[in-house]
């Protein structure tokens, strides 16, 4: 829901201060619709704008508070050369990248609110959130921001059996002020992780800046061979911005999902994982034998599911994507139904399943580009 800035009953000046810019510029970025209204009356910026986040969420209830779009992480194709460039630290922590869905929970005016990526409150991550994260840090803390990861095979964005999660689990990788954003050193949010008892993700060490790229090449292989995602970098005092590095089977596992959903996805995302192979293969020195293995995993990641689901379509099914969530309300349930509307994404929920205190409920996400495309070729466009 976007409205004009004449019709919105909000405060120009207030906002300007919280996102440290000038009024005519919050009145241009209101009337380009490029910052807006969503169903939860709060305002999102829908792009990166200067030194503000994609995903800024501004709340101008009873009083105004501001949660800064999470900042986008950078991706090391060479890992060496990028190491060296990239941090000006003698020695950088490693954590492991959890295969899930970001989101940042906030106390907005002592209510929490779990917000995805792009700035709207998830009804379905607020009330995880509520349960997994204790409230006592807000109470203590109203200033932070929690970001972290939700993983689980109850995720309607991300679902993983890899962890042995029951359900959904929230992991901890950063805390950011609400002004500003400033983030707590590594250090610090391990010790607060630890006094809340947040699970936090996990720290594999702090290495030499020289010797790094060692050590993160055998933590890549561990993390691969297990399925597992890869690896955030850090500068420990969390001033230089940190990087990610990825594992050859999780970029197989993305392109595995995705070619099943050919026509949904960017083309950008298929090219971006098949560089990542072929730098990590010339810079890991591998032999004819080894690219020959990563050249057959990466083929068959493309192939292989972009044939079944032709197949598929060919004897009359429809692609879906299966997913579930477990609430404790079944309120929650229609406020996610309604969230995944706003985002313009067809769904269908099934009939709730009590389970103990909960109903778990399967979803399945309509991908009708990549049933239109395919059912189009089929019948012989060309």
């Amino acid at each position: 829901m976007r409205k004009d800035p004449e019709d919105m009953d909000i405060d120009i000046k207030r906002i300007a201060e919280l996102l440290h810019t000038t009024e005519q510029r919050i009145r241009g970025l209101l009337k380009r619709g490029t910052l807006h209204s969503t169903p939860t009356h709060h305002l999102i910026l829908e792009r990166s704008i200067s030194k503000i986040e994609v995903g800024t969420a501004i709340f101008p209830w009873e009083t105004y508070e501001v949660v800064w779009g999470f900042p986008k992480i950078h991706r090391a194709m060479m890992l060496e050369p990028a190491l060296r460039t990239h941090f000006t630290t003698e020695s950088v922590a490693v954590e492991e990248k959890m295969n899930g869905y970001n989101t940042r929970v906030a106390s907005i005016n002592g209510q929490i609110v779990a917000l995805t990526r792009g700035g709207h409150i998830c009804p379905y991550t607020t009330e995880k959130a509520e349960s997994l994260i204790p409230e006592k840090i807000f109470t203590d803390h109203p200033e932070w921001v929690l970001c972290g990861e939700m993983v689980g095979p109850d995720s309607p964005y991300a679902p993983k059996e890899t962890y042995g999660i029951e359900s959904l689990q929230f992991f901890l990788f950063d805390i950011h002020e609400k002004k500003g954003g400033k983030p707590l050193t590594v250090a610090e949010r391990q010790e607060v992780a630890e006094e809340y008892g947040i699970q936090s993700t996990r720290l594999f060490g702090t290495y030499p800046l020289n010797e790094a790229h060692h050590k993160i090449r055998e933590i890549i292989q561990m993390l691969g061979a297990s399925g597992r995602e890869g690896v955030v970098i850090k500068d420990p005092e969390m001033r230089d911005p940190p990087l990610k590095y990825t594992s050859s089977q999780s970029n197989c596992d993305d392109l595995k999902y995705a070619f099943t959903y050919y026509h949904d996805y960017a083309r950008s995302f298929f090219y971006s994982r098949v560089m990542r192979e072929a730098f990590q293969s010339v810079e890991w020195r591998e032999g004819p034998a080894e690219i020959e293995r990563r050249a057959l995993q990466l083929g068959e990641s493309i192939l292989k599911p972009m044939i079944q689901s032709i197949k598929r379509v060919q004897s009359g099914e429809k692609l879906v994507e299966n997913v579930k969530i477990r609430v404790k309300s079944l309120k929650t349930s229609e406020k996610f139904k309604e969230h995944l509307r706003t985002l313009g994404i067809d769904a269908v929920f099934s009939d709730p399943v009590k389970i103990r205190d909960e109903y778990l409920i399967k979803i399945q996400k309509i991908n009708h580009r990549t049933n239109d495309k395919t059912e189009s070729i089929l019948s012989g466009e060309t």
